[in-house]
């Protein structure tokens, strides 16, 4: 086995370990009624939806046809514009000084339409490229949807247990990513850089300045709302789409690219949620948040 073989194998474990133990610390640190409440609102649940699966993925295709991208890096801006409901969203709603609560319905809403419609929809916006929906429906479902629900069924009937393995398991979720992020940009370092010429750098701030955009505008008036719209559009899940870019384009460009976006998003958004922040006289809302990845 070859060095890169080696750390190929190490990244993609590291993954799973990642992945697997941040949505099952997710589901440590949730209740159904902290998911369900805030989801109350008809309207905002529309707008959300209508922002992250109809407007993000159409501002990724416009950007795809003005911006000359080679076929693998299209993928992976598809596969970005689809893969909604991050946990960093918390994190960026708290520096915003948002609504917690509404982050942490809005956040589970949209990842977990994203297990579902990212294996259906992938393959229409992919035209002529293979693409297994039935693979990706599979791997975000064991990897991501049983976890969190695992996690909450936990919470709910044994919640001493769930606070006591919670912290232990956002760590393995923590180190997880951060290995797979480290080892991963590393054997992709040259296709990293790669990105800047390529146009795909030019492509992934323009996603996620319009993507904020979107969500800002149909986040309407009250800034603790608005702001956690603005960020949970612009904020993709990272995790979902490493899954996806991983088991069906490995060795693509498509993975270096969803990689990049993994440390640009939150660089960038943390930034503007600070922003947010500062401008804000009021206090965050208070509400119990489970740990964030």
């Amino acid at each position: 086995m070859t060095l890169n073989e080696l750390l190929t194998v190490v990244a993609q474990v590291a993954g799973l370990l990642g992945i697997v133990g941040s949505m099952f610390g997710m589901g440590l640190g949730l209740t159904v009624p902290q998911i369900v409440t805030p989801l109350k609102n008809v309207r905002l649940v529309v707008l959300a939806l209508l922002a992250n699966f109809v407007l993000v993925p159409l501002l990724a295709f416009v950007i795809a046809l003005i911006i000359p991208l080679e076929q693998s890096l299209k993928i992976g801006l598809m596969v970005l514009a689809l893969s909604a409901g991050a946990p960093f969203l918390i994190l960026e709603a708290r520096g915003a000084k948002a609504n917690l609560g509404l982050a942490v319905g809005v956040m589970t809403l949209l990842m977990v339409v994203t297990i579902f419609l990212l294996p259906l929809v992938l393959p229409l916006l992919l035209a002529g490229v293979e693409v297994d929906a039935g693979a990706i429906a599979k791997s975000l479902i064991v990897l991501m949807l049983i976890p969190l629900i695992l996690g909450l069924l936990v919470r709910a009937n044994a919640p001493d247990t769930a606070q006591h393995w919670m912290p232990a398991m956002n760590k393995i979720g923590s180190l997880g990513i951060m290995v797979l992020l480290v080892v991963g940009l590393g054997l992709n370092v040259s296709n990293v850089i790669d990105l800047i010429g390529s146009g795909g750098f030019l492509a992934l701030l323009l996603f996620i300045a319009g993507s904020l955009a979107i969500g800002l505008l149909l986040g309407g008036r009250d800034p603790g709302v608005r702001n956690v719209l603005g960020l949970g559009t612009a904020q993709r899940n990272v995790s979902a789409a490493i899954v996806v870019t991983l088991a069906n384009f490995a060795g693509t460009n498509a993975v270096p690219f969803v990689l990049a976006a993994s440390i640009l998003l939150p660089l960038i958004l943390l930034s503007v949620a600070r922003w947010m922040g500062g401008r804000s006289s009021q206090p965050a809302s208070v509400a119990p948040t489970p740990q964030v990845h």
